[in-house]
């Protein structure tokens, strides 16, 4: 009840915040309970009072700034949502993508501090040098420092990455608040419920709880070094990712190589340093699709603030604090589906769908293979620079809803990274080619995975699989003879729930009843509250 209550509170603060942007507490027309349509019609007035204060302020950006001032954790909540056009439609999504993750920087002061509680000891211990902040962000900020490195006598530039003060409490709360409201938004509205809000919130709990712990990031920037070497041999472009300094890296500091380059936005210095912007951006895509597909391990923020070109002409990515994992069959559906609309296989790439459990098997995969067509078809009447994976995402999700298919909380981080590389991509060369690019990626996939070479390991691992099912057989044999000792006993016996059992439960479950509508109310009247307080004060 108590956590019902803070969460509601915490709720119609940002209710009250984003009424004071101009925007609604609840969207209209949403089947909302009645405490939140209250909700929405005491906030209507404060929307009106302060709208003098938004005259000349650009309307289309009114929630990016309504989430910047409520903070870090509604920052991370807005840049997530902006992925996800299917569950918040497209405004919205216009809207947050004028968000940016820029924060003051917190003070000097507190950055020692947290250095010397993370690695022990004093700053000058670890750092011979330890500058001002180069960068804030909602989680964290960076600094260059310098080093000794012990090998050679001689100082190293390094770039030292410090969360923010009590940023894991402030995050830990919200995001309850956020757990909270979707499963209201679940059980309330029925439509929703196919996008899975709850399922949403959670991925994006996990999200942040393991870029909240640098130690994780400096393993993905290990683990993805380690996949790079397999690329040494290709000849698409060169790739890298900085070195760990394990010894200054903790839970709350990292530690790495500072990397001296020309940021890939700035095109006239790159083209001014000789470099081929064209084979950048398909190094770029080549690279994200490759990683995704071969490894199922990818940078999951590769925008322009985040890539760098060194003198040789080699990309270095940074920042590896969000990544994304993919399994075997979501690996197989990205491969299957790209390679499916560049050959023209919709039926393959529709029949994918539903291997893979994507669309409910009570619809035509020959219904599907037409959508796909619909979608795929007017590709290749287009030129290069009219092909767009944003626009091709967008039709894609215009099917979800008729084909019942379910949000897939692990394609979600993909979708939004592909978004970005493609504008990455295109940023380099207007005329890049996307399936031209991506075909010998995919298919380079399928057929390490799918020919021969994959049905030749897919039987070493039936035969160990098989190998391991025999061992255990006499265990199971066991857990089967007392599994049917046990129903026996019950058949004999028998096996009932008491009138004095079922009226427990019943009243438990008519209390947990009236504690949700009494908070939803208590809720309800608190915001009114508040936002007739804030009416009058103006």
């Amino acid at each position: 009840m108590a956590s019902a209550l803070g969460n509601i509170f915490r709720l119609g603060r940002a209710g009250i915040v984003l009424a004071q942007h101009g925007v609604s507490f609840v969207p209209k027309g949403m089947k909302a309970p009645l405490p939140l349509k209250l909700a929405r019609w005491v906030t209507l007035p404060l929307q009106l009072v302060t709208w003098p204060f938004r005259i000349g302020k650009p309307k289309e950006q009114r929630v990016a700034r309504a989430l910047t001032s409520l903070g870090p954790s509604y920052i991370k909540l807005g840049q997530f949502l902006a992925t996800r056009g299917d569950l918040i439609g497209l405004e919205l999504q216009r809207d947050l993508a004028h968000l940016q993750d820029k924060l003051p920087p917190f003070s000097m002061a507190e950055a020692r501090r947290a250095v010397e509680e993370a690695l022990g000891g004093k700053l000058e211990d670890h750092f011979v040098s330890f500058g001002p902040p180069v960068a804030a962000a909602s989680i964290a900020q960076v600094h260059k420092a310098e080093v000794i490195d012990k090998a050679t006598g001689e100082k190293r530039t390094v770039a030292v990455k410090v969360l923010r003060p009590d940023v894991e409490r402030r995050f830990k709360r919200d995001l309850d608040s956020y757990r909270f409201a979707a499963a209201l938004i679940e059980k309330w509205y029925a439509p929703i419920r196919r996008l899975q809000p709850v399922a949403v919130v959670q991925n994006l709990e996990q999200t942040t709880t393991l870029e909240m712990d640098l130690r994780l990031e400096a393993a993905a920037i290990s683990e993805i070094a380690d996949n790079i070497v397999r690329d040494r041999e290709l000849v698409d472009g060169r790739w890298r990712v900085p070195s760990v300094d394990w010894r200054r890296t903790a839970k709350r500091v990292l530690t790495i190589e500072w990397i001296d380059g020309t940021p890939i936005s700035d095109h006239a210095k790159l083209r001014a340093d000789g470099h081929d912007l064209n084979a950048l951006g398909l190094t770029v895509l080549r690279t994200f699709l490759r990683h995704a597909m071969r490894d199922g391990f990818f940078h999951g923020d590769m925008h322009q603030g985040n890539l760098l070109v060194e003198a040789d002409g080699t990309i270095a990515a940074v920042d590896f604090g969000i990544v994304g994992r993919l399994g075997l069959m979501e690996r197989r559906f990205l491969a299957e589906i790209l390679y499916g609309l560049i050959s023209r296989d919709y039926r393959r790439a529709a029949q994918v769908h539903f291997d893979a459990g994507y669309v409910p098997p009570h619809h035509s995969v020959e219904v599907f293979a037409q959508a796909m067509r619909a979608i795929g078809e007017p590709i290749h009447g287009r030129t290069a620079d009219e092909i767009s994976m944003a626009d091709l995402l967008g039709q894609l999700f215009a099917y979800t809803e008729v084909f019942d298919m379910k949000t897939r909380p692990e394609l979600i981080l993909l979708q939004k990274s592909m978004v970005i590389v493609e504008g990455v991509a295109r940023g380099l060369d207007p005329r890049l080619n996307l399936w031209t690019a991506a075909e010998p990626v995919a298919k380079e996939w399928l057929d390490m995975n799918l020919g021969l070479p994959g049905r030749l390991r897919e039987a070493g691992e039936g035969a160990e699989l098989m190998g391991r099912v025999l061992a255990d057989v006499p265990r199971f044999l066991s857990t089967l003879e007392a599994t049917a000792q046990s129903v026996a006993h019950m058949s004999r016996d028998g096996w009932r729930l008491d009138d004095d059992t079922v009226d427990r439960l019943t009243r438990a479950g008519a209390k947990r009843r009236r504690g949700q509508t009494t908070a939803l109310w208590i809720g309800a009247i608190a915001l009114s509250v508040m936002a007739l307080t804030l009416v009058l004060g103006n």
